[in-house]
């Protein structure tokens, strides 16, 4: 499996099949063709792309789901704590502590809840822990799918930072540790060179900074 980082949360899974997660580039295309679609949650900085996708099938908490139907998009729904399979990659919906209104469709739609995803493809685990702070059951996560590689954000203010991403990557214990949603503005401005230094000095993780566009195999 090939893990490309677009930007921002906006990952491709490429092997089997070509998964596309939270499809939201700050340049506002984005350059890919994905068999499937998960997103995390729905605020603009993670769904804001989709249109871009319209028959491409899409993975979401229900009220998510239910909302892209109604736009005439393919959507799976599901909720978390669920499992399913599409197209033979499995999805696992995750907690995530954070909001989610469906900000492009106008207040009242709250989006059900935010999320993350363990997704399994290929015989490789990943885990998008999509926008959330740290919660202590992510040592359960760990325990669970073994993920073989974590996506964390680490631009705090929206999401937890650094130090807290160090505790969520000892607690969830993947070999190697990816940070995401930082820098995309000046407001989430953080030096993922130096989360990865602190990160290897004191755990077992190995992280690998990659700027957009470059991909990580495993």
């Amino acid at each position: 499996m090939e893990i490309t980082w677009l930007g921002h949360s906006c990952v491709l899974l490429s092997g089997s099949r070509t998964v596309l997660i939270d499809p939201f580039v700050p340049e506002g295309e984005i350059r890919a063709e994905p068999d499937i679609i998960g997103v995390t949650h729905g605020h603009a900085d993670h769904m804001g792309c989709i249109g871009q996708f319209p028959h491409v099938p899409v993975v979401a908490i229900n009220e998510i789901a239910k909302y892209l139907r109604s736009r005439g998009m393919e959507a799976e729904a599901m909720n978390i704590g669920g499992t399913i399979e599409v197209q033979g990659v499995r999805f696992t919906m995750t907690p995530a502590i954070h909001s989610a209104w469906i900000e492009e469709a106008g207040p009242g739609f709250t989006g059900g809840g935010a999320a993350g995803f363990v997704i399994r493809m290929d015989g490789k685990s990943v885990y998008h822990a999509g926008d959330t702070a740290l919660f202590s059951d992510m040592a359960l996560i760990g325990k669970l799918y073994h993920p073989d590689v974590a996506l964390l954000p680490i631009g705090g203010r929206y999401t937890m930072g650094p130090e807290e991403a160090m505790v969520a990557a000892q607690m969830i214990g993947a070999p190697l540790v990816i940070p995401i949603h930082y820098n995309t503005w000046p407001i989430i401005k953080q030096d993922p060179a130096g989360f990865a230094r602190a990160l290897e000095r004191t755990t077992d993780c190995r992280a690998r900074v990659i700027p957009p566009g470059a991909s990580v195999s495993l």
